[in-house]
């Protein structure tokens, strides 16, 4: 089956470059491409996508309220970003409010129908500089904190496992949790086992709750 994506972007050249990558590949159905969005809700809510890429500089409202309310409304249509900005809160943004995927506009046809079917394989792919930058944001976010009182017992986790498990709590894939942290997926996954294991948890929402409850987050 073919995978169905709408474009939301008001650019006529990138418009049309990202509307050519999709048509050129067989297993890519392109459903509509809009230049504003609220255009881009109204095809979302008529024909909801497989896959919807958005650009965070519309005209008329932020690409990040689409994002919303494909979360809200349309939670299976995976949203991947493509966009000129580059910054941390754009990024950090687009991703909390339910972005699957972040390309800046420098990534090639190839790339972008790549990244589609990367979604649809259930992967975030992230440009790499988007990549240095986010680990990097989480790392300071991670840093090591005092030595903690005598009375509070230490923590449990691994310096790693504590990195793994705050990326994890701002929902990003273990695909994109591997890409960040330069480890693979099988490797993450090992990890999130050893710490459900420390925890005595079974799933990612109890082990943050546990961790939040512990003072480890």
């Amino acid at each position: 089956m073919t995978t169905s994506v709408l474009i939301v972007e008001d650019e006529p050249e990138f418009l049309r470059r990202f509307s050519d990558a999709v048509l050129a590949d067989p297993a890519l159905n392109l459903v509509g491409a809009v230049a504003n969005g609220r255009a881009g809700i109204a095809m979302l809510d008529a024909q909801p996508p497989d896959v919807m890429l958005v650009d965070l500089g519309l005209p008329d409202i932020d690409g990040v309220d689409v994002i919303l309310h494909a979360a809200r409304k349309h939670p299976q249509c995976d949203v991947l970003v493509v966009t000129m900005f580059g910054d941390d809160q754009h990024v950090v943004d687009s991703i909390e409010a339910g972005a699957t995927g972040y390309l800046l506009k420098d990534a090639g046809a190839d790339r972008i129908a790549g990244s589609i079917h990367e979604l649809r394989a259930g992967g975030s792919p992230i440009s790499p500089s988007i990549a240095r930058r986010v680990l990097s944001r989480f790392r300071i976010s991670t840093a090591p904190q005092p030595a903690p009182a005598k009375d509070v017992p230490p923590s449990p986790l691994t310096e790693r496992e504590t990195e793994i498990l705050r990326l994890a709590a701002k929902g990003l894939s273990f695909e994109t949790i591997g890409e960040l942290t330069g480890i693979s997926p099988h490797t993450v996954v090992a990890h999130v086992k050893k710490i459900y294991r420390k925890l005595a948890v079974h799933s990612r929402g109890e082990a943050v709750y546990e961790a939040s409850q512990m003072g480890l987050l």
